[in-house]
């Protein structure tokens, strides 16, 4: 026979401080976003041109599209949030939202854009590049 298995109240506080913490994470870093979407649209428009991983005719032209995604995220439900970084979900263990859902928007979206040239390195160093500068722009 079985074993049954049963959640005690200890592993439940557990795993709901867990989930709290990852909520408060989670709005922080929206909130920052919100609060100026122009500093971080610049920010990663510059590391992802500095580095390498979009070579585009217009740098403002970049900023103001990754401008447009950060506004979108700040309003995004969060079905359309899953939605949109569906197909990167397995790229890390324990994503930024914020640097996942922009990551999505440069690979399927800021590609087919009319001033970027293309985009270069894999999905994780676009990843980690964008994770960088929003990580250093929230705990600012």
């Amino acid at each position: 026979m079985g074993k049954t298995f049963r959640i005690g109240d200890r592993e439940t506080k557990l795993l709901s401080k867990i989930e709290s913490s990852k909520e408060r994470e989670r709005m922080q870093i929206l909130n920052s976003i919100r609060e100026d979407t122009d500093t971080f649209s610049n920010k990663i428009a510059m590391k992802l041109i500095e580095q390498g991983h979009i070579e585009t005719v217009s740098k403002n032209s970049i900023q103001e599209q990754l401008e447009k995604c950060l506004t979108a995220l700040c309003k995004a439900e969060d079905f359309d949030i899953d939605y949109q970084v569906a197909p990167l979900r397995g790229l890390v263990s324990n994503p930024n939202i914020a640097s996942l859902y922009v990551t999505a928007f440069v690979i399927e979206n800021l590609i087919n854009h009319k001033d970027v040239v293309d985009i270069y390195g894999s999905d994780e160093e676009i990843y980690f590049s964008i994770k960088k500068e929003i990580t250093q722009l929230v705990h600012k």
